[in-house]
């Protein structure tokens, strides 16, 4: 089975996303912990909660994955920037724990001038003092496209974060195509070349799940603009690749194209032809 799913809005809570998911042929999904851009987050329902976990054990729906907001920069130059990450990234590790044993990824951040070594240290150490040894959520770090001053664009940055991490059986990575792409992976004429760098530099036991996207913009652009599956340069072929590898088909796939659900349905229906 293609566990695939796309970003969905928690504006109504978790079971009309889940609904809504199977309603698109979905049986997984993504969202935002809070505001993507800014800070405040509602109040959990746990009757939704509830509701929404019968839901997804009935649909055998596959891990979830929630994202952090994107004001979240744990290693900024800015003090008080970083204490808001660590507020928000604290908060959001206790409340996923209402959904236990899914994903939640974030996007490294940008050092901002301090350089990539103190980004990565800043970060490890913001983990290190939030991830604790009960909680079943796995923190995923988001493959980034290497834009500015972003931590992550290259697999050698991950792995020097999640070296540094202490409870090594709650960090993960999440790698996003059209990111990846950017970020000069070739994953159109060297997607196995691509994996087996992974796996030797972070470890493919690490990646727990993906961002499937096209990208606007060509190999090594470090742009990060996400398209519509295939309308981008990464096209069809080499995404219906990616979701047959049998080192990657077993993954949840969450799709960031720009797209309303209807748009999403379609892509859902595409791939799920597509796949073997």
């Amino acid at each position: 089975m293609l566990n695939i799913g796309c970003h969905l809005s928690a504006s109504k809570g978790f079971k009309n996303m889940g609904e809504v998911a199977l309603s698109i042929g979905a049986n997984t999904f993504q969202f935002f912990t809070r505001n993507p851009r800014g800070g405040k987050a509602k109040e959990i329902d746990e009757k939704d909660v509830q509701a929404f976990l019968k839901l997804a054990e009935e649909n055998n729906f596959a891990k979830l994955v929630a994202h952090a907001p994107y004001t979240v920069n744990p290693c900024s130059k800015d003090m008080k920037t970083r204490e808001f990450a660590h507020m928000i990234i604290e908060d959001d590790l206790r409340r996923m724990e209402y959904l236990p044993g899914n994903y939640y990824n974030f996007h490294p951040g940008s050092h901002v001038g301090q350089g990539i070594e103190s980004g990565i240290e800043i970060i490890a150490s913001l983990l290190n003092d939030l991830m604790k040894k009960d909680q079943s959520t796995i923190v995923l770090l988001e493959t980034m496209s290497g834009k500015g001053s972003e931590v992550g664009s290259s697999f050698e940055e991950l792995k020097a974060i999640i070296d540094k991490i202490q409870l090594k059986d709650k960090i993960g990575v999440c790698m996003d195509t059209c990111h990846v792409n950017d970020a000069g992976y070739d994953l159109v004429n060297n997607l196995d070349e691509v994996l087996s760098d992974f796996d030797e530099i972070v470890g493919l036991d690490k990646l727990y799940a993906m961002h499937i996207n096209d990208s606007l913009n060509p190999l090594a652009s470090h742009k990060d603009r996400h398209a519509k599956i295939g309308d981008g340069h990464i096209g069809l072929e080499a995404i219906c690749n990616i979701i047959n590898h049998p080192k990657l088909c077993h993954l949840p796939f969450i799709l960031e194209t720009p797209n309303e659900l209807e748009g999403y349905q379609k892509e859902i229906a595409v791939l799920k032809e597509h796949y073997k």
